[in-house]
């Protein structure tokens, strides 16, 4: 079961992503359990964790275009009706929020490395649906469609995505592709705009073929950092629980 723990309000997540949160002044911002989750296990508000982790809560930059994953309560008028999915501009909606989890054959065990090549499921915070596609064409670029579908984090089989990088790990310095893992097609975007009601964003829909219009970075978020004993080595066994 999807535990809710992502319950953080817009203006806590969005000091996070401009590193202006500190463990001070948490309890007027977080929920209990994200507090200490920051303040006892470890979360990474800085740059000191140069790669992904499961349970990390993120914004992700397509690069080609300078628009972060964004979704909404605001289903697609055609195709396969879900909550849409598209790319904005603005850096400090937390409507772009998603939490890296595993899949229900792929453990994701919080803390751990995202490895490339792993599959993953992206959870929107806000909404609590995962990032989805399937064959339904997008409605302005015709291309795949990409939505947002379940219900407190779970959905189906075409809610997983490969992430593919060129390392052993998920760097967050590093531009990746999110490949659909039933479709083979990739996570794009390709710069056609939608009008009202979401006036200016971009459709974000999959491709088959890989270009810079896949090309995704890790941004804005916090990110669940690795335990370790006090030997200093890794120690992820009691690490079982996920978002």
């Amino acid at each position: 079961m999807y535990t809710n723990l992502l319950e953080v309000s817009a203006a806590a997540l969005d000091l996070v992503g401009m590193g202006h949160l500190d463990c001070a002044v948490l309890p007027h911002s977080l929920p209990t359990l994200l507090l200490l989750l920051t303040c006892i296990f470890g979360l990474s508000l800085g740059s000191e964790l140069g790669f992904v982790t499961c349970g990390s809560v993120l914004k992700l930059l397509n690069i080609k275009h300078n628009v972060r994953l964004h979704s909404h309560d605001v289903r697609y008028g055609s195709g396969s009706g879900q909550q849409s999915v598209t790319g904005v501009t603005t850096v400090e909606d937390s409507n772009s929020y998603w939490s890296v989890r595993g899949t229900s054959d792929t453990s994701c065990h919080r803390g751990t490395p995202v490895k490339c090549g792993q599959n993953i499921r992206l959870t929107h915070v806000n909404t609590g649906r995962n990032l989805h596609s399937h064959y339904f064409s997008s409605p302005l670029s015709s291309n795949q469609e990409v939505s947002a579908f379940g219900d407190e984090g779970e959905g189906d089989h075409l809610d997983e995505w490969t992430v593919q990088c060129g390392g052993s790990v998920w760097k967050r310095e590093e531009a990746v592709r999110f490949r659909h893992k039933s479709t083979d097609a990739l996570l794009s975007v390709t710069g056609e705009q939608y009008g009202r009601p979401i006036h200016g964003q971009r459709e974000v829909h999959a491709m088959s073929s890989p270009s810079q219009h896949s090309l995704w970075k890790a941004m804005e978020g916090i990110f669940m950092k690795p335990s370790e004993n006090l030997a200093g080595s890794r120690d992820y066994s009691h690490l079982h629980t996920e978002f």
